[in-house]
């Protein structure tokens, strides 16, 4: 058995990632039941005693203002983006030696996630939360040219001061969508998200509590 098969059966994973008995800190993804283009996805962050159970107790939706609330977005826009997310979380999940989860529309409950990746996943729904659907194939694009520790760092600028989730189209938030959803991905021009993955090595694999 490979180091990364046995550490997978060792440490108790749940949801995208999530470590419940060595985490600090998380996210829990919340999916309204049906097919409304329109309902609203919520991504909450959590710490502390608030981590007890995180996926597994049952969670009110949270208010508008709660400041535990990182994004809220439309379910058109989350099925346009999720899926890629996914993908991208897995790989760097089996990099690490973790389980993989199963993409679903509608899970059963709320999904706990990684910190890291949960950062990573807030950064790219910021970008879109108000960008026209047309400019998310462009956004994923531009997402995935970065390294996970840029995606942090520009995660930890953005929740400094406008990281609730109704503060959109300011500050951080509005440079986040001119950086990834307004900025145009042209194809031959630098390196391409692979090549860049590539240069950077175990680094775009990297995974951080």
């Amino acid at each position: 058995m490979t180091r990364a098969a046995s550490t997978s059966t060792t440490r108790k994973v749940i949801g995208l990632g999530f470590l419940p008995e060595e985490a600090r800190h998380g996210f829990l993804v919340d999916i309204p039941k049906g097919a409304a283009q329109s309902e609203i996805v919520c991504i909450t962050e959590h710490r502390g005693n608030d981590l007890d159970h995180l996926g597994a107790r049952a969670v009110d939706s949270p208010s508008p203002n709660d400041p535990a609330l990182r994004v809220a977005i439309d379910r058109a826009r989350w099925l346009a983006l999720a899926p890629a997310f996914w993908e991208e979380a897995n790989r760097r999940l089996r990099a690490n030696g973790l389980p993989v989860a199963k993409f679903l529309k509608n899970p059963a409950k709320a999904v706990p996630v990684h910190p890291s990746l949960g950062k990573e996943l807030c950064i790219l729904c910021w970008a879109v939360e108000d960008a026209s659907p047309d400019d998310i194939p462009n956004a994923l694009r531009n997402w995935e040219a970065l390294a996970p520790e840029e995606r942090w760092w520009l995660y930890t600028m953005t929740v400094a001061t406008t990281g609730q989730a109704m503060q959109k189209g300011i500050g951080w938030r509005k440079a986040l969508r001119a950086a990834l959803a307004d900025n145009p991905f042209v194809k031959g021009e630098g390196l391409s998200p692979k090549a860049r993955r590539e240069l950077l090595g175990h680094s775009q694999l990297s995974l951080s509590l």
